[in-house]
């Protein structure tokens, strides 16, 4: 049986609010849509939760639909897709259309709430396009390789720390405008109840390309996600944890064979959108609202504590879908294994016909549970360097450390070239966060053998090649390339000559004083210029800086 989300029109929105309140046992449902709702469990937890046993032969039934391989992968897949192709198969040029309109929308808002005579970045607006926009982008995955303390560094004059390129691609002020009005959705008709409407569209769009695009292996793994966040926010988290310890944090199941990042949750609290399962609780119901897709297909689930119970995987089972995962003890349906304490390499199994139990002891107890293994002890590899022994693990725990690591693996790649930057928007740094999962999954699903950083190089040189148009020479400001002949020839400072209308007086503005980087500028009039260089120039100091100095 599946499971489809969908979005919800308005009038669904209010009327599903007006049942949650009178339905305490259901929790809200944010934007989503379960069709099909589920039945109800075949058994209660006491029925296929009691009966535990000692084992030391136990083969599982498992699920009772075979797996089928053939459907997995990439759907409908280019002959030889280039980085680009891969990308726009998640953001598309319609998803970007939709936020340059947005973008427009709400610099002119910005415009009309600016006080009269008020002069800014916002007064110089110019529409956005999707090229544009696309440039936009591409500026920001560089800004992930190329990291700096500060945007403004990256357009930088000083000669230790110029990169040039960004000045090539935006001015500065520019960038800085599209990056204060990017935006995705009308302020006018958003769902203001929904905690996430800032970035809603964004984050179905994306995340229903995801599953269209990939179809996953067997193997699947959920887990937790945190993305900083230090700012005030309603749903912000706090888990010790993790690295960021603060921050938003995701819901994010993987594909174990690939890496591929198949479904996001964005946790809100009590809005989250998932569909609760009366007796599963809150981790049963992100599991299954997670799998709902996928149930009935002979997949296997790898999580942690966090979500596993006998009633979870026992449910998981009914649905033909197999589980393994670390579990609490005190978990409701665990046996009650030995009270004695257990020496290093010791283990326990236990079993209650579909389910086994394990309790292992490494450096200390640890205990799992699964739907898909058998009660026996494999080599891992390693030997022990103080007895000489080949060490042994139970064979669910070699399986859980083999596959349990998507979800960190992705986000382990994508920090070393995350886009994402501090900001005082969080819908916008969940959205650069957003773009970087949609580049590690189009890496996934160009299948060719390059680094994931030389994917990502490519990806922006093909957009930039699609999409940018060269920048429009500077009218203002310092020539970009410099006379050698000032800095190699001989010099020396005349008067400047008269004209018919200023006579003796005739006075120029000095080149280095209007536009040199070493000091403020200034308008300074001077009767002073080089011949040579036709340059008005004060005759101290600027005469000399102009003529010594390469950056004067």
């Amino acid at each position: 049986m599946s499971f489809k989300r969908r979005q919800l029109t308005n009038s669904e929105y209010e009327s599903q609010e007006s049942d949650s309140d009178s339905d305490s046992e259901e929790l809200p449902l944010n934007l989503v849509a379960i069709e099909n709702p589920e039945s109800e469990f075949p058994l209660s937890t006491e029925e296929f939760c009691g009966s535990w046993k000692a084992t030391s032969h136990f083969t599982p039934p498992g699920p009772a639909v075979c797996f089928d391989k053939s459907q997995s992968g990439v759907q409908r897949p280019l002959p030889f897709p280039t980085e680009a192709e891969c990308f726009k198969l998640f953001l598309t040029e319609e998803l970007v259309g939709e936020i340059v309109e947005e973008t427009n929308r709400y610099a002119l808002e910005l415009q009309e709430k600016r006080e009269p005579g008020v002069r800014g970045k916002l007064a110089k607006w110019v529409t956005t396009t999707i090229s544009e926009m696309y440039t936009f982008l591409v500026t920001v995955l560089l800004m992930g390789i190329v990291k700096k303390n500060s945007l403004r560094e990256y357009w930088s004059t000083d000669p230790m720390f110029a990169t040039p390129f960004f000045a090539s691609l935006f001015s500065q002020d520019r960038f800085l405008v599209l990056l204060r009005c990017l935006h995705f959705v009308n302020n006018a008709t958003a769902i203001l109840s929904d905690p996430l409407h800032k970035i809603r569209n964004v984050l179905i769009s994306l995340t229903s390309a995801f599953g269209r695009v990939f179809v996953p292996y067997k193997d699947l793994c959920i887990d937790e996600s945190l993305m900083l966040w230090k700012g005030r926010l309603a749903f912000r988290q706090y888990i010790p944890s993790k690295r960021h310890r603060f921050g938003v944090k995701f819901f994010v199941m993987c594909d174990v064979k690939t890496g591929f990042v198949q479904d996001i949750i964005v946790y809100t609290g009590s809005t989250t959108d998932i569909k609760h399962y009366e007796g599963l609780g809150v981790s049963g119901s992100v599991v299954m609202t997670m799998l709902a897709p996928h149930l009935g297909k002979g997949h296997t689930l790898y999580v942690d504590n966090w979500y596993s119970s006998p009633t979870l995987f026992q449910h998981l089972l009914y649905n033909s879908t197999g589980a393994c995962g670390t579990v609490r003890s005190n978990r409701k349906g665990m046996p009650a294994f030995g009270c004695g304490k257990m020496q290093r390499g010791e283990v326990e199994f236990q079993e209650n016909g579909q389910q086994l139990a394990v309790k292992w002891h490494d450096k200390r107890d640890v205990h799992v549970l699964s739907t898909v293994h058998t009660a026996t002890m494999s080599a891992t590899g390693k030997v022990d360097h103080l007895t000489g022994e080949r060490k042994i693990k139970p064979d669910c725990v070699l399986d859980y450390n083999l596959k349990m690591g998507a979800v960190d693996k992705a986000d382990m790649i994508n920090s070393f070239v995350e886009c994402t930057r501090k900001t005082n928007k969080w819908y916008k740094k969940i959205f650069f966060h957003l773009i970087d999962t949609a580049v590690l999954n189009g890496s996934i699903v160009h299948r060719k053998v390059i680094t994931y950083q030389k994917y990502r190089e490519n990806l922006m040189r093909e957009l930039l090649e699609e999409h940018h148009t060269p920048r429009r020479p500077s009218t203002g400001g310092r020539p970009a390339a410099d006379n050698p002949l000032r800095l190699t020839a001989q010099h020396f400072p005349c008067k400047v000559p008269q004209t018919a209308s200023q006579g003796s007086r005739t006075r120029r503005h000095c080149k280095v004083c209007l536009s040199g980087a070493r000091r403020s500028k200034q308008r300074k009039m001077t009767k002073y210029m080089c011949l040579a260089c036709d340059t008005p120039l004060c005759i101290s100091p600027c005469f000399e800086e102009y003529h010594m100095l390469k950056h004067y």
